[in-house]
């Protein structure tokens, strides 16, 4: 994902709202949200790079949900590094609270290019980085996520994270409303553009929730829901290069207890 905002404990329907926006090369091909039956991805709900074969959001039959972002830096090449969407079946293949799962990446942090994890569900989230210094626990609220740390006021991320907090407080329960949230495209001034090393062009254009252009550009949309009684909803929306809407891919389904590894 390049924007994630999430409410924790703050919807009076919803204990956790996750709604995110994936950015990347249109050439790089993917699959839309699916069960997948296989290890790692057995109970795992997600849509597919098929490029390398990672994920950028999934969400277990328990609940448990993970993401990843990229951080952005002009400086930051490393050849040779690992898929960051292979965090996500990783995550979420292991067992233990989220902050323990994410504990086993402190070993592996020069192996990635720099990246952010936010790891979950109804009873709490994580957030961790190889850019940071500690993982750090969210507390009850709304949070918000792109290509920095956790909660770096971005134009983009300051955007979502008053929507969300107003949606939530509210008590909606349609999401369309996240939806355009997720497809705001309004200009933002060259002032208020954060400076990560690329160049000012690329900065207009990934400043926005929404990005469309002929070669890279925002995939895919999905907000996933989950109510007091264990009904959760993922909705995942891709878009062509044009920006229009291509699909959409609904998923319901009642969390259930994770199995215990004997």
């Amino acid at each position: 994902m390049c924007l994630a905002v999430i409410a924790l404990g703050v919807h009076p329907k919803y204990p956790l709202v996750v709604a995110a926006n994936r950015d990347e090369f249109h050439a790089r091909a993917a699959s839309p949200a699916a069960w997948g039956d296989t290890p790692p991805w057995h109970s795992i709900l997600a849509g597919r790079d098929l490029e390398a074969g990672g994920t950028w959001f999934g969400v277990r039959r328990d609940g448990r949900f993970a993401l990843v972002t990229n951080v952005r830096s002009g400086h930051d090449r490393r050849p040779g590094a690992r898929s960051r969407g292979e965090l996500v079946p990783r995550l979420l293949a292991a067992d233990g609270t989220p902050a323990h799962m994410v504990t086993m990446l402190d070993a592996e942090r020069d192996a990635y290019a720099g990246v952010n994890v936010l790891a979950g569900s109804v009873a709490g989230a994580v957030w961790w980085s190889n850019r940071g210094t500690t993982a750090r626990t969210l507390a009850a609220g709304v949070h918000g996520l792109s290509n920095a740390g956790l909660d770096t006021p971005w134009p983009k991320v300051v955007f979502a994270t008053a929507a969300l907090r107003a949606w939530a407080m509210r008590g909606e329960v349609d999401c369309a409303l996240m939806f355009e949230m997720l497809r705001n495209r309004d200009p933002v001034p060259d002032v208020a553009l954060p400076v990560t090393g690329v160049a000012r062009e690329w900065e207009r254009l990934l400043a926005t929730p929404f990005i469309v252009d002929a070669r890279y550009g925002t995939r895919c949309a999905t907000v996933l829901t989950i109510d007091r009684n264990g009904e959760a909803r993922l909705h995942e929306r891709t878009f062509a290069p044009d920006g229009t809407a291509s699909g959409d891919a609904i998923h319901l389904f009642t969390t259930s207890p994770r199995p215990q590894t004997p």
